[in-house]
């Protein structure tokens, strides 16, 4: 039984094979992105804009038309035609291009593994490390842990324990697919 079968390990209908080959490329990353920013439908025009000024690292208005001519023809050709077939997108012959339920479904998948994420739960182990550290240390009252009352060193833990989860809050949000100007670098794999 495959996992179509089975219906886990799917965005919708859609093997996880599929998506990934889908995800592996940046450009494709780029389009969903700008599709969750701005939930109607697009043109094609104004989606290679957006994209190239992503790829090259400038403004809208910076780009030159060279870049977009280079990306509006991959997207067309290429990468939009790849995302309607599987049913990621819909792309019609006028070059509008939707959101479909398999674009948030899909999302899921750029949330949970950005390419350079910062190992959260590898931090919050290591506090656990040092809370259970400290806490044996003023219970054997080692100094120069005694120089502070016990209630200060808890408010001090528990305090860093806050603006950590407040920090990680602030970092998830700005990974997620759609939010910001600029799409998170994820990464899976080469680009083709």
């Amino acid at each position: 039984m495959d996992e179509t079968e089975r219906g886990d390990g799917t965005a919708g209908d859609l093997p996880k094979g599929e998506i990934f080959e889908v995800l592996r490329n940046q450009r494709r990353r780029y389009v969903l992105h700008y599709l969750k920013q701005d939930d109607r439908p697009v043109e094609l025009g104004d989606l290679a804009q957006q994209v190239a000024a992503w790829e090259y690292e400038t403004t809208l208005e910076d780009v030159t038309p060279e870049q977009r001519k280079r990306v509006y023809t991959t997207l067309q050709q290429t990468h939009l035609p790849k995302m309607d077939e599987v049913g990621i997108l819909t792309f019609d012959s006028d070059g509008v291009i939707e959101a479909t339920d398999r674009t948030r479904d899909i999302s899921v998948y750029l949330e949970i593994v950005p390419g350079h994420e910062f190992a959260w739960r590898e931090l919050y182990l290591s506090l656990g490390a040092i809370g259970c550290a400290l806490v044996a240390a003023l219970w054997l009252e080692i100094y120069p842990l005694t120089v502070l009352s016990d209630l200060t060193w808890t408010a001090i833990f528990a305090v860093t324990i806050t603006a950590t989860a407040a920090a990680h809050i602030y970092h998830e949000r700005h990974m997620r697919l759609g939010h910001g100007e600029q799409p998170p670098e994820l990464s899976y794999g080469s680009d083709d």
